[in-house]
């Protein structure tokens, strides 16, 4: 059992390159410039690129090239429906098809020797891009750093999420129920053994 004292975590905690290992606080690495950062992964839900666009929206363009890659094309189409691609797409973000993209280096790759931003899972050597320098954290620490091309100081990011993330928390967070949107009802439908054998018997 591992016990974590929530109260004694007073900032965001990343993973620095190029170890998962290797952690350190918001304050311990500020400043570090970022060439490029990455949206996506399935360790991203629907909330996270919401928070990540209100950061960016009325912004002007990102100073770091942005990737954005929700994980589903149903996350891309809700994203879409709700205007949050439109201000992805405004600050001048690089949207990708739904997958893995950045996150197993399978559909395209940074640029070699850049200094990365992720939420993706793993920051291992080479992963992201040749010679990569790849921090990891949340989207909405993300989309500061592409807004600025650097990582953010503590009060700077906690004033951002203050000012525009917090008072919306309840609308940005919302998931997606798949049985309650149409079109998608049949997506999040728990299915029987006998039913999923007669699919894979092709009957």
């Amino acid at each position: 059992m591992i016990e974590i004292d929530l109260d004694a975590i007073t900032e965001p905690i990343l993973a620095c390159p190029n170890d998962p290992d290797n952690v350190k606080t918001l304050s311990e690495v500020a400043g570090d410039r970022i060439d490029e950062v990455f949206i996506g992964s399935c360790m991203t839900n629907i909330g996270h690129y919401r928070a990540a666009a209100t950061v960016l929206e009325g912004q002007g363009q990102n100073a770091a090239r942005l990737w954005v890659c929700p994980p589903t094309r149903m996350d891309e189409e809700m994203l879409k429906q709700e205007g949050y691609y439109a201000i992805f797409e405004k600050a001048g973000s690089r949207m990708e098809m739904p997958g893995c993209s950045l996150c197993m280096g399978n559909q395209a790759r940074v640029e070699d020797n850049t200094t990365v931003f992720s939420t993706s899972t793993r920051n291992f050597n080479n992963r992201l891009g040749n010679g990569a320098q790849v921090y990891l954290g949340s989207a909405e620490l993300a989309a500061v750093c592409a807004q600025l091309g650097r990582i953010p100081t503590k009060e700077q990011y906690l004033a951002i999420a203050a000012a525009k993330i917090d008072p919306r928390g309840a609308e940005l967070y919302r998931y997606l129920n798949f049985d309650q949107i149409e079109g998608f009802e049949d997506a999040g439908r728990v299915v029987s053994a006998e039913e999923e054998a007669k699919v894979l018997a092709g009957v």
